[in-house]
């Protein structure tokens, strides 16, 4: 693919796990490691957007609108692309891959978006391509109206919504939209990350 920046949204409170999630631990690194090495795989450069880390491999960028929730950090990564895409991805969902982004990035010709729907039909919106251009118009639009959610602002562009049905063949498919949210969550990744330290 043609040169494209990654942006990790990382701007949360963390309240209901209580504690970084971005920082927590996880197979020998952060998930916030986790998430940078899935992305560069396709992506030439991955910025975390609304935290400043003490990770020299990572860039860092504040918002600009903060405190505007998941529009405010879509907005804050697409204004800071010199890209035409940018991949845009919520700091809790450890197990992407490069195999995912590079199936949805073949998916972006005359589309400017291109999200994923997870196995139970939500879609994600904070796991997909942004055409910059279109989207950042969008995202300002919508933020003067006061509106928050990035699903709206993928209601208004021409949005490519790959079903799971297209992505279940990828390794690991099952994980690839698993949230890190609450105690439990991490729990959990803590006992898939040991079965996958197991089988290498």
């Amino acid at each position: 693919m043609e040169s494209i920046e990654a942006f990790i949204l990382a701007g949360g409170a963390s309240s209901r796990m209580g504690s970084d999630k971005f920082q927590l631990p996880l197979q020998g690194q952060t998930v916030a490691q986790l998430i940078a090495n899935a992305l560069h795989d396709v992506a030439s450069s991955v910025t975390v957007v609304g935290r400043q880390l003490d990770d020299p491999s990572l860039n860092c960028k504040p918002d600009v609108y903060p405190q505007w929730g998941a529009l405010g950090g879509v907005h804050a990564a697409l204004s800071g692309c010199m890209t035409e895409w940018a991949i845009i991805v919520a700091c809790d969902m450890p197990w992407v891959s490069g195999d995912l982004f590079k199936r949805l990035g073949s998916l972006r010709e005359q589309f400017d978006a291109v999200v994923p729907v997870q196995a139970d039909g939500r879609p994600q919106p904070l796991c997909g391509f942004y055409r910059v251009g279109p989207c950042l118009t969008a995202a300002e639009r919508l933020i003067k109206d006061g509106e928050r959610r990035p699903l709206t602002l993928l209601q208004s562009v021409r949005t490519r919504w790959v079903p799971f049905e297209e992505l279940n063949d990828l390794p690991e498919a099952e994980f690839l939209f698993a949230n890190l949210n609450t105690p439990d969550d991490y729990a959990r990744a803590l006992m898939k990350g040991e079965s996958l330290h197991t089988k290498d």
